[in-house]
């Protein structure tokens, strides 16, 4: 499980372009998510955990030597995922934090989720990242565990880095915390909860609290290792003290990453199916079943397979909290007939980069015309061009530039690398894919090529 500290690409990488509808079968790997939630829950446990069919990633792979450097062990099993070994992980031990360093990258999971197990050991462990991390709200979780009574030393900045001055033990009790930057500061308090002296009483209250999908995917995964949750009153969390059950999980695909593979069918036309989709699920990229719909497609869930089936033409909408998956919404409704509205994604703007800004600058840069709202996007249809589409080091701005490449001819992803943090196998995923389409024969009725979206075809 290794990946570069900060993926490059020599050169802009040329998005393929395909003029056929598609016809494509596609798997992803596991959820960045589910792996790095079982990872923590699993560093926690009362015995060894194995997880089956993960993520390996950057992210995951920042997450792995984080809990090894806390005193985890985690080991690489031969299994039965077409993406890489299942993991097995015994428990941090006992021993001290100090002099420990912690690589956080630009993994929000590893930057929030790591710094309460820290606060777990004894003595002093340093977080910071890459240079883009050190712009992430950390606020919230820095001045959580100062209210637990840890240690934390920022010189004031909430932010990466700081360092976790841990005494072994965290008393819990009620803590009352502003999570409206991200879900996450939710997420990473609930997953040691358990863990300290009291448990955890957890109020949000901020005015708005962002991917709640993603709490709820903490709060399922906490009772299915044998935590006790109660979530019944909305913006409160409480978590009774006590162990955490050493698990054996299989981690589900990726859904928010299957999202720029099954937009393509809306983009070129054509069908794309991905198999292994879960019948229940709290991942967020589950919405892609009523998003793709909204923007002119079909989207059928049969037997584990989610089948989506486009014309080659996106028709405009008004779609809400789109979360994480925002980025792909945006490149789908640039190439659409008619206008679209997101709203409720502010919090975008602490993503990785400024997610919305970085949109409304390189659509509009390929000829697109782009607002920037307080909380979301105005996309008004426009004839694109080719270009180079900046990334600014995050994996959704890369996917959405190689989809607004699957329709514009000669559109250059900068730093196609950086989808490694999530999605590693991407440019080889995408290149298969963009293959499948094949003009039918001339004799063959098939469906219709897909609309020339670029200038002059206004």
């Amino acid at each position: 499980m290794s990946f570069p500290a900060n993926p490059q690409t020599v050169s802009p990488w040329p998005a393929p372009r395909v003029s056929a509808p598609l016809d494509a079968d596609v798997r992803v790997p596991g959820s960045k998510s589910l792996t790095n939630r079982y990872l923590v829950l699993a560093a926690l446990a009362d015995g060894p955990s194995m997880l089956r069919a993960p993520l390996h990633s950057r992210d995951t792979a920042l997450m792995v030597q984080s809990l090894r450097a806390l005193g985890a062990t985690v080991t690489e099993i031969d299994g039965d995922g077409a993406f890489g070994p299942d993991l097995e992980i015994r428990p941090m031990d006992s021993g001290s934090a100090s002099g420990t360093g912690i690589d956080c990258g630009l993994a929000g999971t590893v930057m929030r989720f790591v710094p309460p197990l820290a606060a777990l050991k004894t003595g002093s462990t340093d977080f910071d990242g890459d240079p883009h991390a050190r712009q992430r709200p950390m606020a919230a979780i820095i001045d959580a565990l100062r209210a637990l009574g840890v240690t934390v030393h920022d010189d004031g900045r909430g932010a990466l880095p700081f360092s976790v001055a841990g005494t072994g033990e965290v008393a819990g009790g009620r803590l009352e915390i502003d999570a409206g930057a991200s879900s996450q500061f939710v997420s990473a308090l609930l997953l040691a909860g358990a863990r300290f002296r009291d448990g955890l009483h957890l109020v949000h209250v901020g005015s708005t609290l962002p991917s709640r999908e993603h709490i709820a995917m903490t709060v399922q995964v906490l009772r299915g290792v044998g935590v006790q949750v109660d979530d019944s009153v909305p913006n409160e969390w409480r978590v009774a003290p006590g162990h955490i059950r050493a698990f054996d999980v299989a981690i589900e695909p990726d859904l928010s990453n299957a999202g720029p593979f099954l937009a393509a069918a809306l983009v070129a036309g054509g069908t794309v199916r991905l198999a292994g989709w879960p019948e229940h699920t709290t991942q967020v990229g589950d919405r892609w079943r009523s998003i793709l719909p909204a923007l002119g497609g079909t989207a059928t869930l049969s037997q584990g397979t989610l089948t989506v089936t486009g014309s080659g033409r996106i028709t405009g909408a008004q779609l809400a909290d789109t979360s994480e998956l925002a980025p792909t919404v945006a490149a789908l409704c640039a190439l659409a007939d008619s206008p679209s509205t997101l709203t409720g994604i502010a919090h975008l703007r602490g993503h990785e980069t400024d997610r919305l800004a970085a949109l409304v600058t390189e659509i509009n840069r390929l000829g697109g015309n782009v607002e920037e709202t307080e909380d979301g996007l105005i996309i008004h249809p426009a004839p694109l061009h080719g270009g180079v589409f900046e990334t600014y080091a995050d994996h959704r701005m890369a996917t959405a530039g190689a989809l607004i490449g699957l329709a514009v001819p000669g559109v250059l992803v900068q730093d196609i690398g950086t989808t490694a943090k999530t999605l590693p196998e991407f440019p080889q995923l995408w290149r298969e894919l963009a293959a499948t389409a094949q003009p039918p024969a001339a004799a063959e009725p098939g469906p219709a090529a897909a609309p020339d979206r670029t200038e002059g075809a206004r």
